[in-house]
């Protein structure tokens, strides 16, 4: 594999002032340039870097307010695409992700194989121990909601911000409209999806030190739920409806109107017959049944659809080549 002389590395910088310093002397030499985004941070994390960081590849990016970890991505990637980076790598600077695992997320980038990648803590199973037993659960509860939201039912850990990205698949994304704050990674993976970019899962093992996480589940689940059902209604209306037609199109609405109005018919009549003291008849319970089975087998059926339509053909390299056309 030749490596470019132009792939970039991403750091946004909020409360990271003990650990920015000991990640940006981890990068290897491969890396072009390295772009801290100091985000309103109340350590000055930038300075920091500008006073003691004497690497010329390194540019501090500044918020005059804070704009998320994801507002501090977008900052980066704009920089780096302006730049002419090939390939954007985006790496915390609070020091769980190992900067030795670069090429990792950047190989299948550039064989072909992929136009993002993202870390994937639970791959080894072996492993997954050291991970905090909270922060266990509800990274596989979000794997779940956004497997169903974005589509990419063979990607897990779906909050891992360790990730890399060919700049023809970011410069067609809407930042204008991807989420800022926590949202940001799973937001990612639903504008991608709409893109029909090809992601891939690069195994990855976290270190957990003495930095303290600013993501609380109890506090962002009920924001994520709604967020989570808006973009997957969305993708529903533009891969189904809107780009394309096919049998799945007629499945789902079907599948649900039969399987509500079963579920709906056969309560009402459970509980009328409950409240007169009279067995329900026989052909009542098969009008609620029959279209309530004929309802979940069509969902099921509109879900191995779902499922087996994952993007497979990476865009990159026709972006590209459209690119050098225009």
């Amino acid at each position: 594999m030749n490596i470019p002389q132009d792939i970039a590395v991403i750091i946004p910088c909020y409360k990271v002032r003990d650990h920015i310093l000991d990640v940006l002397a981890a990068i290897g030499p491969e890396i072009a340039r390295i772009y801290v985004v100091d985000d309103c941070c109340p350590a000055q994390s930038g300075s920091l870097v500008e006073t003691h960081c004497h690497d010329e590849r390194v540019t501090v990016l500044r918020h005059a307010q804070n704009e998320g970890v994801g507002g501090a991505v977008m900052t980066g990637y704009k920089a780096a695409i302006a730049d002419g980076m090939a390939v954007l790598v985006k790496v915390d600077g609070d020091g769980q992700m190992d900067p030795a695992l670069i090429m990792d997320f950047i190989a299948p980038i550039l064989e072909g194989e992929a136009d993002y990648t993202k870390g994937n803590r639970f791959f080894d199973l072996e492993n997954i121990r050291a991970m905090p037993k909270m922060r266990l659960f509800g990274n596989a509860v979000l794997s779940l909601m956004c497997k169903l939201s974005c589509g990419y039912w063979n990607l897990f850990d779906p909050t891992n911000g360790y990730t890399a990205i060919h700049a023809n698949a970011a410069r067609h994304l809407p930042f204008s409209k991807i989420s800022r704050r926590y949202f940001f990674e799973t937001d990612m993976l639903f504008r991608l999806n709409t893109l029909r970019a090809v992601v891939v899962d690069i195994p990855m093992h976290a270190k957990y030190g003495d930095e303290v996480s600013n993501l609380k589940i109890s506090k962002i689940a009920g924001e994520f739920l709604v967020k989570h059902a808006r973009n997957f209604c969305k993708r529903i209306f533009y891969n189904y409806y809107l780009r394309d037609m096919s049998l799945a199109s007629l499945e789902l609405p079907l599948g649900i109107i039969f399987f509500v109005f079963g579920v709906l018919y056969g309560c009402y009549h459970w509980s009328l017959s409950t409240h007169l003291g009279v067995p329900t008849p026989a052909g009542t319970v098969m009008l609620a049944a029959l279209p309530a089975l004929m309802g979940l087998q069509l969902i099921l059926s509109f879900m191995s659809y779902d499922i087996a339509s994952v993007p497979r053909r990476p865009i990159h390299p026709r972006l590209g080549s459209a690119r050098r056309v225009r």
